[in-house]
């Protein structure tokens, strides 16, 4: 244990670090890291545990920081562990810097999670501690670690707090420790003018370890950690009671402190003084990128006491390797990220069934084969058909993780957002469904899924407005455009940010299941009918299916050279194909091609994509979104037939009648383009 007044000066280092690269870079937030900065120096001081050596060391503790504005404050204490220079901190928020104005995650600079927007740093963590106790179930608890969150008043006003709260206190998290930097500031007013709850209660409604602290104290902080560790049955949330901009004084020499201004712009901007608060801290403001002698003392001292708790547990498990050498090759297995392997070729698919039944015979495999994955489903199991996972193993429960399932109740984001925590924890496989449309609540952490690179399985069923009798607000029409831009948005590595797949029979079902499971750096989305649809073939389906890998292929070759060239995806190959003798009849001998995903079939060699759907040959798309879902494919001389209004309330196939999603109006509408 450090001395107090050594402690406060470490604190004081952080805050004129993080203080100073926001008036360097005339952009950003100094006064909630200020307020900070005595919580994440006891905790990276004292008690997380990481191998310096081995950024990447599986049972390392993780830190989840959820306000990324707050981001001067992580990247100054990951300074005096060694991962950033003082160069790098002064270029903050600087064109192709590494310190960005929020975290985007980097494990081998310390940084765990892209922060994104409030609330889903601390319920990514949640994931995290998910994964854990899924892991130390089947190795045993000498891999168990901490998963630590930092939590603001924003992000427990953010609704996913609501979720993320409910679903750690009923699973017992007792590995998750947060700390809620509680200082009654937000950007535009007090928190007391939005907010009249009492958090506290409310997390021990959720049966939360509950611990209010000074947060600026280093003993309370300390001593918090200390008891939350020996937690067992609880998740903890310590509530610190803090004061934005720590240390800030004006121009004269007044307290500058708990003002809303120093949350959002330098200080220099806000009212208060640069300078003076930098001296107030005891820093130099001629020479603010330094770090104290006694602070570097502090944490080269840590780094070796790390070190060699690093070792003696790398020990410990060489130990437990060579006792379980079956066991030691599955853990090393699980963490590999490489594609399970699974005999696709040996799932057997009923013919014209739901693609979503198609996905729960895939997914009863891969709930005997695949033993670290992880699926989820936000209260529709039995809807989604996620439940051909459950009936092969359970649902996870408060003390008990030995199953695979998650329930994560009728919270579509909060799911979201705790599968790519543990897509971030690592040696898990996460998937999670439910409906299309409530996709819209999901995005935000869909987008980071994509941001982050994490491979997590995104199954949305009920796919359009054939849903019916449901009505409009059930019917997807627009969410398909929408997700399919993610296909062409490109990650920092130029791939594309997600896979999206919108198979046409059961066999483009399992086939799309290898692909998203083979699919290792991006997020990928199936998207699944509610009704039953016709088998492209009958024969040798999934052989003919594996050309789904590239994009869209041909599933119709015309007799001759062909007059036209059908485009769709999903429920709407079906329709395009009941087609073909009718157009026949008319004299018109068409192409028709599936295409499931528009991302993999972009990617393909251009004589590739020209023999399966040539320029010089009119193009028809359906689908049963907007128009625009197939407009790329179709290119500038096509035509898609899509809808361009919300559905009604009605069997589907009288929808299908009333909307045009018949053979004979495919005849009609190509028929027309054709004359023209």
């Amino acid at each position: 244990m450090q001395t107090t007044s050594l402690q406060n000066r470490t604190a004081n280092n952080i805050r004129i670090l993080a203080a100073s690269m926001v008036e360097k870079a005339k952009s950003g937030h100094p006064g909630g890291a200020m307020g900070g900065a005595d919580f994440i120096n006891i905790l990276f001081s004292e008690f997380l545990v990481f191998d310096p050596a081995d950024p990447q060391w599986e049972t390392r503790d993780r830190f989840f920081l959820d306000p990324g504005h707050m981001s001067p404050m992580l990247y100054s204490v990951l300074a005096l562990t060694g991962k950033y220079t003082m160069d790098d901190l002064k270029q903050f928020r600087q064109w192709g810097s590494i310190t960005p104005g929020h975290p985007e995650k980097d494990v081998m600079r310390g940084v765990e999670n892209t922060s994104g927007p409030l609330g889903q740093g601390h319920t990514m963590a949640i994931g995290a501690a998910i994964a854990e106790r899924f892991l130390a179930t089947r190795f045993g608890e000498w891999m168990s670690h901490k998963i630590y969150a930092f939590i603001s008043d924003g992000g427990v006003q953010e609704e996913i707090s609501q979720g993320a709260g409910r679903v750690a206190g009923t699973l017992g998290l007792h590995n998750l420790i947060m700390f809620y930097d509680s200082n009654n500031i937000q950007l535009s007013s007090s928190v007391n003018v939005v907010s009249a709850e009492d958090t506290a209660k409310k997390y021990e409604a959720w049966g939360w370890n509950v611990i209010k602290i000074d947060g600026n104290d280093a003993d309370q902080i300390r001593k918090a950690l200390k008891s939350a560790q020996q937690e067992t049955q609880r998740p903890t949330i310590i509530v610190g009671a803090t004061i934005m901009g720590k240390g800030a004084l004006t121009a004269d020499g007044k307290n500058y402190e708990n003002q809303c201004a120093t949350h959002g712009m330098p200080l220099g901007e806000a009212g208060a003084s640069f300078e003076n608060t930098i001296k107030n801290l005891g820093g130099d403001p001629e020479n603010p990128f330094t770090i104290f002698p006694e602070t570097a003392e502090l944490y080269a001292q840590r780094m070796k006491e790390l070190a060699q708790i690093a070792a003696q547990r790398k020990t410990a498990q060489a130990e437990w390797e060579k006792a379980n050498p079956a066991l030691a090759q599955k853990y090393k297995s699980f963490f590999s990220n490489e594609a399970p392997t699974v005999d696709y070729a040996a799932i057997v698919q009923k013919q014209d069934q739901a693609t979503r039944a198609a996905s729960s015979t895939v997914l009863a495999t891969l709930a005997t084969t695949v033993e670290n994955m992880i699926v989820a489903s936000a209260d529709l199991s039995n809807s989604d058909k996620t439940d051909g996972f459950l009936k092969k193993t359970k649902a996870f429960a408060k003390g008990d993780f030995s199953g695979s399932f998650f329930q994560a109740g009728v919270s579509e984001l909060t799911m979201a957002a705790i599968m790519n925590g543990m897509a971030l924890h690592g040696g898990v496989i996460p998937a999670c469904g439910t409906f299309f449309v409530f996709s819209d609540y999901m995005k935000p952490a869909v987008r980071m899924a994509g941001l982050m690179e994490l491979p997590v399985i995104f199954i949305w069923t009920h796919d359009a407005f054939r849903v019916g009798e449901d009505g409009p607000t059930h019917q997807p029409v627009e969410q398909e455009a929408q997700i399919r831009l993610m296909e062409q948005l490109k990650n920092h590595n130029g791939k594309n940010s997600m896979l999206v797949l919108r198979p046409a029979d059961a066999d483009e079902t399992t086939v799309a299941w290898k692909l998203a499971l083979e699919n290792r750096h991006s997020p990928t989305g199936l998207i699944l009918s509610r009704q039953n649809i016709k088998n492209i073939v009958t024969e040798n389906g999934y052989q003919n299916a594996l050309q789904e890998a590239r994009g869209a292929y041909v599933v119709r070759t015309a007799k001759n050279n062909p007059t036209v060239v059908l485009i769709a995806n999903g429920s709407e190959v079906a329709t395009l194909l009941a087609a073909v003798p009718l157009l026949e009849e008319k004299g018109i001998d068409p192409q028709v091609v599936s295409a499931p995903s528009e991302g993999l079939f972009f990617q393909q060699d251009a004589a590739y994509r020209q023999a399966v759907i040539p320029s010089n040959i009119p193009a028809f798309g359906l689908t049963a979104g907007l128009p625009s879902t197939l407009q790329r494919l179709v290119g500038a001389n096509g035509v898609v037939f899509g809808l361009d209004h919300f559905g009604f309330s009605a069997p589907f196939k009288v929808l299908d009648e009333k909307f045009g999603f018949t053979s004979q109006n495919v005849v009609e509408q190509v028929v027309k383009l054709l004359e023209k």
